[in-house]
């Protein structure tokens, strides 16, 4: 959904408006959240460490397309994971529309490595962090998806990236605030949670996540920006190492999604509903359903990544392919042995095959066309990589089939 973009001036917006910011020790609701913050990170922690390295980096590298294919799905712009695969291999579509749509994942996938690898350490939720990532992705968009339209005049505007908004805007009941007090209220949004601890950092990512959105800083991007924030925090929170995505639970909950964050927009009810402007067991809500979403995916791509299913599922596809003359029947000893010790250097595959040299890059040649083995370098180890159009098959579930 647009925004509907008004003329507007500064009405001297009290920071106080999008009060409570957080879910304090001393309220009711933080018991609650407090365990699933406990449960969440035990469980990350035991997945992100029962990986081998090799495997790690090849499942992050998919989790970025994933978590960029369902960002996109809940902006209403459904992109085939192939095609998102294809767009950072510099293969476009002929179609305006669909390349367009293609470059957009490209510039989320991009910005996420960017975090992935360390950019906004320390500083994801300050101003400064996110009108990087406002700019850093709007940058490397195409020119026809950085405009909005007034719904009410007609007039479009060029969304300028990393630059706060300067007009008014409402999204569905909610008005923002005035343009000339987004400033205020993001360096309030910095004072409260750049500063946090790690324990308390878990229970602060929803309500920064909504709370970003609720002061809606810029023209447009808000949701993605929002998304990557919450990204961030979490990385660097939990040490999630990016195997795994918020943003995939939550576009397959997108309605319960987005009441939830329509319902952190209402006023205080009463006095059993906190202290402040807004409501706080609304906030609650979303922050435990946040969590639980969270909790959901790490379970997800942990069941997933069992050594003996995947491995089960990935060598039943390498005997197909041997069946049908695509791989040679001993394809399925190298994705083996590439399985259990995360890489495999170059120099001992003809000696894991019992075969020369030569032959043993004949069967190698292969799984590196099709994109199960990669190398950043020709002398590099070989490690297993997950692509995109054999997740139906490897990875069960992680994209609806069909987009593929």
């Amino acid at each position: 959904m647009k925004a509907d973009i008004l003329a507007a001036t500064d009405r001297g917006d009290s920071i106080t408006l999008m009060e409570p910011m957080l879910i304090t020790a001393t309220s009711r609701h933080h018991s609650g959240l407090a365990d699933l913050a406990v449960e969440l990170t035990t469980k990350a922690t035991r997945f992100r460490y029962s990986l081998p390295a090799g495997i790690h980096e090849s499942l992050a590298n998919l989790v970025r397309a994933m978590n960029c294919y369902y960002s996109n799905l809940i902006e209403g712009h459904d992109t085939n994971p192939v095609d998102i695969e294809r767009a950072l291999k510099n293969d476009y579509s002929a179609d305006a529309g669909k390349r367009n749509l293609q470059l957009e994942a490209k510039a989320h996938i991009a910005v996420q490595k960017w975090i992935d690898a360390g950019g906004l350490i320390g500083r994801a939720a300050t101003v400064a962090g996110l009108c990087e990532i406002h700019r850093r992705f709007c940058e490397l968009l195409p020119d026809e998806l950085l405009w909005v339209e007034n719904s009410q005049t007609g007039e479009k505007m060029r969304i300028e990236p990393g630059r706060l908004r300067d007009r008014d805007v409402s999204v569905g009941r909610h008005v923002a605030i005035s343009p000339g007090a987004v400033q205020r209220f993001l360096e309030r949004f910095e004072e409260v949670y750049a500063r946090l601890g790690k324990a308390k950092m878990i229970i602060a990512v929803a309500p920064a996540h909504h709370r970003l959105l609720w002061i809606h800083p810029f023209l447009d991007g808000n949701g993605r920006v929002a998304r990557l924030l919450s990204h961030a925090m979490l990385l660097e929170t939990l040490d999630t190492g990016g195997i795994w995505s918020v943003a995939r639970g939550l576009a397959r909950n997108v309605s319960t999604y987005k009441s939830h964050l329509a319902n952190c927009d209402l006023h205080r009810r009463n006095d059993l509903d906190g202290r402040g402007n807004l409501s706080e067991e609304a906030l609650a809500d979303f922050t435990g359903f946040f969590l639980e979403v969270c909790l959901d995916q790490v379970t997800f791509m942990e069941g997933l990544m069992q050594p003996d299913h995947l491995r089960t599922r990935i060598l039943i596809w390498a005997e197909e392919e041997a069946r049908l003359g695509n791989l040679s029947p001993k394809a399925g000893q190298i994705l083996e042995a590439v399985l259990y010790r995360g890489e495999l250097p170059r120099g001992e595959v003809a000696k894991l095959l019992g075969l020369k040299d030569r032959q043993a890059r004949r069967i190698v040649s292969p799984l590196v066309e099709v994109g199960v083995l990669v190398s950043p370098s020709p002398k590099a180890p070989f490690k297993l990589a997950f692509p995109a159009a054999l997740a139906p098959r490897w990875m069960l579930g992680l994209f609806p089939e069909r987009t593929l």
